[in-house]
């Protein structure tokens, strides 16, 4: 049988008819990722800020040099004076002028004295410190070279430099300048683990005020347009911060002092040692003030000064 195909309408070429759309299979295939799941780090989002590093960090060396050769004179001579003055050894008033004549008579001799180099040593470490942490946060964060950092890594710095070499200085100056024989026996024996105690949280309360609480006390001053105009905000804080909070350190002091000249179990009562605490309390608070203000007053002032005139930084201590 022959199949009729023109009867069925498919005679003519293919050619005649419309082509017919094959539809192509929709393939869909896994894209590769064009970003890493994980954060990636580029150099707009990790740069630091180096500009003039070394000769930023060279001013706070500098800096630090020029505040604590200015201070530790005067805080030496403050220092002697409220130990000799909790052991009996002599009064506040005598023990500074006898210091200050040896000063001034013989300069050379007093500035490279033991007590001297202690205090020129702790005073230069805490301003250094003070200072690279401040400048090293400003590298590290990528912000302006005068930023501050008023944070704890700053306080926890400070404060560990600080701390650990006025441990070891009010070691030094209790065993020197101490209860003679005649009174406390010997003045060699060791401090006692409450002194080393108190005095870590006398340091505490004083690096705060110093480091810490200026720049959240600035704007709180109640100060005039034209008194501003004389004197800054920063400046007046960095004086009143540290020298207030002697009031609450001072017994501190004094306690840890007293554990040393009267040792524990000696029989000394406790109120003995409350009332010898009270007894020196005011005088040794406005001593301590003389001595914080040039410590973290002056010198916190010439600190900032100088690293602001070498390498144009300006900050709080």
């Amino acid at each position: 049988m022959t199949r009729n195909v023109e009867g069925n309408g498919l005679n003519g070429s293919l050619k005649d008819h419309p082509q017919i759309d094959t539809p192509r299979p929709h393939v869909i295939l896994p894209r590769s990722p064009s970003k890493p799941s994980s954060t990636v780090f580029t150099y707009e989002n990790s740069k630091w800020n180096t500009k003039d590093l070394p000769w930023r960090v060279t001013s706070d060396i500098t800096a630090a040099a020029c505040a604590s050769g200015l201070v530790a004179p005067v805080i030496t001579i403050i220092d002697r004076a409220i130990i000799e003055n909790a052991s009996n050894r002599s009064t506040l008033r005598a023990s500074f002028l006898n210091s200050t004549y040896s000063l001034l008579t013989r300069p050379y001799r007093f500035l490279t004295s033991k007590p001297a180099l202690l205090i020129s040593m702790l005073y230069f470490c805490t301003y250094a410190t003070a200072n690279t942490v401040d400048t090293f946060s400003s590298t590290l964060s990528n912000k302006p070279a005068e930023t501050v950092s008023p944070g704890p890594a700053k306080f926890l710095a400070t404060t560990g430099v600080n701390m650990s070499l006025c441990l070891y200085k009010d070691s030094q100056f209790a065993k020197m300048f101490g209860p003679p024989p005649t009174i406390g026996g010997t003045v060699k024996r060791a401090i006692p683990a409450a002194s080393y105690g108190l005095f870590a949280l006398r340091d505490s309360l004083t690096i705060f005020a110093s480091f810490n609480l200026p720049p959240l006390v600035a704007p709180l001053l109640p100060l005039s347009k034209e008194v501003e105009k004389q004197v800054s905000r920063a400046s007046v804080a960095q004086f009143l911060a540290p020298a207030g909070i002697q009031l609450l350190s001072t017994p501190l002091h004094l306690w840890g002092l007293d554990l040393y000249n009267r040792p524990m179990g000696n029989g000394t009562p406790w109120r003995a040692r409350v009332g010898r605490v009270g007894r020196d309390w005011f005088g040794s608070s406005l001593a301590r003030m003389g001595r914080i203000v040039p410590a973290f007053g002056v010198g916190g002032v010439v600190n900032n000064g100088v690293r602001r005139r070498i390498a144009g930084v300006d900050g709080n201590l």
